[in-house]
C-alpha cells in the first residue's frame, strides 16, 4: 500500500529543536515534490515548506524562514524538516504530502497522518 508516515514530533521547550521525518513506503519519492503542512487547533491548515523532487528548490513560509530547513534523501525515501528555535506558535500537527507535481506543493497527492509538535515550557 502507498503510505507516508511522519515521525519525530513531541514536546519541546521554546528555543529547542526537533527533526521531523516523512518516510514513504509502497512508492518512491523521487518524482514528487514534498510539502510540510501544519494545522493548529482552531486554525486553518497552512503550508510550512516545500522541496522539489530533486531537492534543487525549496520554499518556506515567512513565519518559519530562517528557523526551519527542509531536505530530502531520496536514497532513504525520506524527507526531513529540521526545526530550530521553536516557538509556542509552532505547536501544531505536522503533515507531509507527496505532490503529483515535481516542483510545487499543491496538496494534490499522498498525505500522511501527521505528527504532533508541542512547544511549551
Amino acid at each position: 500500500q502507498l503510505q507516508l508516515v511522519e515521525s519525530g514530533g513531541g514536546l519541546v521547550q521554546p528555543g529547542g529543536s526537533l527533526r521531523l521525518s516523512c518516510a514513504a513506503s509502497g512508492f518512491t519519492l523521487d518524482y514528487y515534490a514534498i510539502g510540510w503542512f501544519r494545522q493548529a487547533p482552531g486554525k486553518e491548515r497552512e503550508g510550512v515548506s516545500c522541496i522539489s523532487s530533486s531537492g534543487g528548490s525549496t520554499n518556506y513560509a515567512d513565519s518559519v524562514k530562517g528557523r526551519f530547513t527542509i531536505s530530502r534523501d531520496n536514497a532513504k525515501n525520506t524527507v526531513y524538516l529540521q526545526m530550530n528555535s521553536l516557538k509556542p506558535e509552532d505547536t501544531a500537527v505536522y503533515y507531509c504530502a507527496a505532490d503529483f507535481l515535481r516542483s510545487s506543493c499543491t496538496g494534490d497527492g499522498y498525505w500522511g497522518q501527521g505528527t504532533q509538535v508541542t512547544v511549551s515550557s
